[in-house]
């Protein structure tokens, strides 16, 4: 027994590499459609070709270009080791299971290349061994024969069922051996073979009433297999005529959607016997037991009724043998060919065989899917027609036969849409129509293709001088367009316009959320304004950015009290003023000049008379803080008078400041100096009234002339100088020595200016006479406007300046 299994070992062996070499030839000679073998129950991970070298392609190029083996219904039976390109069995096959009686049992599949997008056909044939025995679904015949029947006589028997096919399938029939039978194969339509009794001596019954045979099916394996059953013959007294078929074959088709119960077709025989031996019943005779589940036949009428749904894709016609048995026990055949026809009950599928969910924006025409579609139907209702949506950027583009990828048309957008809902439709072209829809979701990753933008090109900030450092002045705010990380902005200072500006000791920006600090205490008369560029970053690579321009105004605070420039405050004698007696009311005594380093309203200057030796004698307007008689000036009055005036700004709170005036009352500008209040108590011996009144007279026509002389004079020079000279107004020499008082520009000045104090000659005291502005140097661009706002500003003061 050793001997005989090692022997069949090795008759597989031979077998297995003869098919398997014969098969991979033919894989090898076609360059369109590659065919590869296999031996069935070959244990899984065996090899069965190098797809690298039959393909043609290098050593780890089917893993760089992501080799795949695809199959119908996405069931693998085969794996690809992509390192080596070696195609190997993922599990043991059984030819029987996958493939039934059809021959060859092919297996398609295909391998598919992803980078650059590449498809090859290929099929695996799953080659038989004789690995299943013949078996008969009755064990046990009984055949009951006339007695009459003459030699040569044919009763065919039920056939035995070999699951193997080919040569592995049933070869022949033999019988036990006996005296009045032999057994012939006999082959139908199909390919099946069946046995057939044939009798060749006469039968009787009282001689031998019944006979035991054994019935033994034979494949053609190698070493073959066997299947026996017992046939027992009874010899029947004569019943000499079989009942009869009319007519012997029948042929229907029959919808496969047809209803359980659906009446097929109805067979009838007849016997020209009498009596009993005429009854008839009917019965499927040699039913496999596909055919004994799916048909059922009325005994008595001979009606063929469906018992099981019909299904045209798995089998499309069926061979029913009818016996028709009288009751003598003779019978009759006939065969009914059933053919199925197909309907369209089956919806078109779709396989999947590469899907990208992913893909970045702005990518040109990218493969987002690879799938193929079927339908199991036949004819137009296997006709498939497949498409998506009109309104999206995507198409459908046929590879192959069945295959499609579904490709991006232009390059997306994600800030437009960031996610597509793709609905492929399957539909085939049967009555009626049966459809499929497959949804994939598309999502369109970020790519930093936006840089932030500002809510505002520019942003102008405003903030108080003197306000406390760190305090925050304002914000700016970008948005970016993009998602993730390259959506984050960052904000920082750009270096300033102004290399002057010390940008970063004056703010800060929080670069989370750019808020703008304040660094240090801003003083509104130093720095009005400044300007500065803020930059916006997010986090993409390349990081995008924008920027834009921050103003800040610092607001003025009343934090500068009034600066009274004439009378002036650092004299080392009291400024007197003069006035003659015969003043008539309203004159013009003096004019107090202030300013104030402040602006807008914490600059405009009231004046106020706080105190006076003599009250209503003497008034100051408020606006311009011209010093005035109040009424007529009397022999009564004083001669000596002190007046103290208020400056006060209109800043809140307001801040002043205090000049104290001497003013004395003369009889005439003619007379001779006046001592000094401390020096007047020594002067004991008063002139005489004739002798003052007519020294006052000269004087006052002396300066009067003297006084319109030297305006004349300054006008001229005023206006011959115009922009290109300094203004300084000419003054006579000798006994009217001037000094020149500078007066920066602050507060409501817009200019630095010059005064020149003019005091009489000859006196110890030097007592201040006339106050003149002087024009300070004008740029040769500066415009009319601006002089003629400087001759409003000083005309208000009292100076007649054309």
């Amino acid at each position: 027994m050793e001997v005989v299994r090692k022997l069949i070992c090795r008759q597989r062996q031979v077998f297995f590499f003869f098919f398997f070499f014969f098969f991979l030839g033919l894989a090898q000679a076609g360059s369109e459609f590659r065919r590869y073998s296999v031996v069935e129950e070959t244990e899984g991970s065996s090899f069965v070709t190098n797809l690298a070298k039959d393909l043609g392609l290098g050593q780890g190029e089917l893993s760089r270009r992501g080799a795949r083996v695809i199959s119908k219904g996405n069931k693998l039976y085969l794996q690809l080791d992509q390192e080596t390109g070696d195609l190997l069995l993922n599990e043991k096959l059984d030819r029987e299971e996958l493939c039934g009686q059809t021959e060859p049992c092919m297996l398609r599949f295909q391998v598919l290349l992803e980078n650059p997008l590449e498809f090859f056909q290929a099929e695996l044939q799953v080659i038989d061994i004789n690995d299943h025995a013949p078996v008969f679904m009755d064990r046990d015949m009984l055949l009951k024969i006339s007695e009459s029947s003459p030699p040569g006589t044919k009763f065919p028997l039920k056939n035995a069922q070999d699951m193997d096919v080919g040569r592995n399938n049933i070869e022949n029939y033999t019988i036990s051996p006996n005296s009045y039978f032999r057994v012939l194969t006999r082959k139908r339509s199909d390919g099946r073979k069946y046995p057939e009794l044939v009798l060749d001596k006469v039968l009787d019954r009282e001689e031998e009433p019944e006979l035991r045979l054994t019935l033994t099916a034979q494949d053609g394996g190698s070493p073959p297999r066997f299947g026996t059953a017992q046939v027992s013959i009874e010899v029947v007294d004569i019943n000499d005529n079989a009942p009869e078929f009319e007519p012997p074959f029948y042929r229907v088709q029959i919808p496969e959607d047809s209803p359980i119960g659906y009446l097929i077709v109805k067979v009838s025989a007849t016997d020209i016997d009498i009596g009993v031996n005429r009854e008839i019943s009917y019965s499927l005779f040699q039913a496999s037991e596909e055919i004994s589940k799916t048909f059922e036949i009325n005994a008595m009428t001979g009606e063929i009724r469906l018992k099981k749904q019909l299904d045209f894709e798995t089998t499309q016609s069926y061979e029913v043998n009818i016996e028709a048995r009288d009751t003598g026990s003779l019978s009759g055949k006939c065969t009914v060919l059933t053919q199925v026809m197909d309907v369209n009950d089956n919806a078109p599928e779709v396989t999947m065989s590469a899907l990208t969910r992913q893909i970045p924006e702005n990518s040109p025409e990218t493969v987002v899917a690879v799938f193929s579609v079927s339908d199991l139907d036949s004819e137009e209702n296997g006709k498939i027609s497949c498409y998506i949506q009109d309104d999206l950027p995507f198409s459908l583009k046929s590879s192959m036969e069945n295959f499609y990828t579904l490709v991006a048309e232009r390059p997306l957008d994600r800030e437009t849409r960031a996610e597509y809902n793709v609905t492929i439709t399957v539909t085939d072209l049967g009555t009626p129509r049966l459809k499929t829809e497959h949804n994939i979701t598309v999502l369109v990753s970020d790519v930093n293709d936006n840089a932030p933008a500002f809510t505002q090109t520019s942003y102008t900030l405003s903030v108080r001088e003197n306000n406390s450092p760190a305090l925050h002045i304002g914000s700016v705010r970008a948005t970016d367009r993009d998602a993730g990380a390259n959506a984050q902005v960052t904000y920082s200072l750009l270096p300033p316009l102004d290399a002057h500006v010390p940008l970063a000791s004056l703010v800060s920006i929080n670069p989370d959320n750019g808020h703008l600090f304040a660094l240090r205490s801003l003083d509104y008369e130093a720095l009005r304004a400044f300007e500065f560029r803020v930059g916006a970053a997010d986090r993409g690579s390349p990081a995008l950015s924008s920027q834009a321009l921050v103003r800040v105004l610092v607001a003025d605070d009343n934090d500068n009290a009034p600066f009274v420039l004439y009378p002036l405050q650092n004299a080392s004698a009291p400024c007197t003023e003069l006035v003659p007696r015969a003043a008539e009311a309203g004159y013009l005594v003096t004019k107090v000049v202030a300013v104030d380093g402040d602006s807008g309203q914490n600059a405009w200057l009231s004046y106020q008379l706080l105190k006076a030796t003599e009250p209503g004698l003497f008034g100051v307007w408020a606006h311009n803080g011209e010093v005035r008689t109040a009424r007529l000036l009397s022999e009564r009055d004083a001669a000596k008078h002190r007046l103290l005036v208020l400056v006060k700004d209109n800043g809140e709170p307001p801040l002043s400041a205090s000049i104290t005036l001497h003013v004395l009352l003369v009889d005439g500008f003619s007379q001779p100096y006046l001592p000094a209040p401390e020096a007047e108590a020594a002067d004991a011996a008063p002139a005489a009234p004739l002798t003052v009144y007519l020294v006052v007279a000269l004087a006052s026509v002396s300066s009067l002339f003297v006084f319109s002389v030297l305006v004349f004079v300054a006008v001229r020079l005023c206006r011959r100088g115009g922009a290109a000279s300094v203004g300084r107004c000419s003054v006579p020499e000798g006994p009217f020595p001037g000094h020149l008082v500078d007066v920066s520009g602050t507060g409501t000045l817009s200019q630095s200016y010059q005064y020149e104090v003019c005091l009489t000659g000859g006196s110890e005291s030097n007592e201040f006479k006339f106050l003149k502005p002087i024009l300070p140097n004008l740029p040769p661009q500066c415009p009319g406007k601006e002089i003629e706002e400087n001759r409003t500003f000083y005309n208000s003061f009292g100076f007649n300046i054309q």
